[in-house]
């Protein structure tokens, strides 16, 4: 069972709320220069039909944040800027009318131009996420730590930079604190969620290619969320964003944190199957990965564990030599011929989806 979810104070982020209670929300970053609006607003159209709830953009450059306003024109997600160091890119960001703002106030400088990012933001009921990663340690802290990145400098750091906001009277605030190591950041959130009420944003900084990044993704903010900490989440991957915001889903999915789209469950295969369960696995995860109903399938190669199984889901198939059976909520509703099994197991599926 998983612990009951901490309890954080309700954010804001467009149309959109995190905290509080509210569903984690799976968010992703566009992969595009921000500048070249065509682009970036055609990924982050992607990513909406893949179901991603928030996109963050960076922002490393003049034309990038005067690219945002027409951006946010024409996409329906809530839209984060993302600033590392000038504060005039973050003021821009807010008259462009973004969501939120991705920051680190020490490290955009002297008390007067935080003032103005926090000044902008406030005026326009823009929150803003402190960010802190492995990578961006203040030097002073890691000393303190004996000149290495711990969980304790990750969480000394991001209060620290609360703090600065906190003193302006800013406190529409989110967290986040990642660092590369899977131990080290379950214990940095599991420390921090002890010391603050704001909501938490959750990942694995660069967690790397999907091969290796996903299951580095899936260990980390499944443990995180499983100890009921967490507001919204974003994998890190090295790749395609529809990828992250894919992974995403089944995290969530997978500790039954969310209700959404397909679930396909599929027997690892043995010396019992006589069919390529892999092949029509993928082919079905294929053809149905843009249903958002919620649909559990089963797909099992034989007829020892298959019936029991697929028994248990909305619709599924159990194969044996030749043949395969197809169920529906637990009642086989049709036996069909090998060659006829995908289309068969796909036309039941479809009767399924509300148009």
């Amino acid at each position: 069972m998983l612990t009951k979810r901490n309890n954080t104070r309700k954010i804001k982020i467009g149309r959109l709320e995190i905290g509080g209670g509210s569903p984690i929300a799976v968010q992703s970053m566009t992969k595009t220069e921000t500048s070249d609006i065509d682009a970036t607003v055609a990924q982050i159209h992607e990513l909406e039909k893949a179901g991603c709830q928030i996109v963050r953009c960076a922002v490393p450059d003049k034309e990038s944040a005067l690219a945002l306003k027409e951006i946010k024109r024409q996409i329906n997600i809530p839209l984060v800027a993302d600033i590392h160091f000038n504060h005039e890119y973050a003021i821009l960001a807010a008259e462009a009318g973004v969501d939120k703002l991705r920051i680190n106030p020490g490290n955009i400088g002297k008390t007067e131009k935080i003032k103005a990012v926090v000044a902008a933001a406030k005026n326009r009921g823009i929150p803003i996420r402190v960010g802190v990663n492995s990578g961006s340690l203040e030097k002073e802290i890691k000393k303190k730590y004996g000149g290495h990145v711990t969980a304790e400098g990750l969480v000394e750091s991001a209060l620290k930079n609360v703090k600065i906001l906190e003193k302006l009277g800013f406190n529409d605030i989110v967290i986040s604190i990642k660092a590369t190591s899977v131990p080290m950041t379950i214990a940095a959130y599991a420390a921090l969620a002890k010391k603050t009420d704001y909501p938490l944003h959750v990942g694995i900084t660069e967690a790397g290619i999907p091969k290796i990044g996903v299951i580095r993704s899936a260990t980390g903010i499944g443990a995180i969320l499983a100890a009921g900490i967490g507001d919204t989440i974003r994998v890190s991957l090295t790749g395609d964003p529809i990828e992250e915001v894919q992974t995403g889903f089944e995290i969530l999915k997978t500790l039954d944190l969310v209700v959404h789209g397909v679930t396909i469950i599929s027997c690892p295969t043995c010396g019992r199957a006589d069919i390529d369960i892999a092949k029509i696995a993928e082919e079905i995860e294929r053809r149905t990965r843009d249903i958002k109903q919620p649909l559990k399938i089963a797909i099992m190669g034989c007829e020892v564990n298959g019936p029991g199984e697929a028994a248990d889901a909305d619709v599924g198939m159990a194969a044996g030599k030749g043949v395969g059976l197809i169920f529906r909520e637990g009642q086989v509703v049709r036996k069909v011929p090998e060659a006829e099994m995908v289309e068969a197991l796909m036309g039941e599926i479809e009767s399924l989806v509300i148009r």
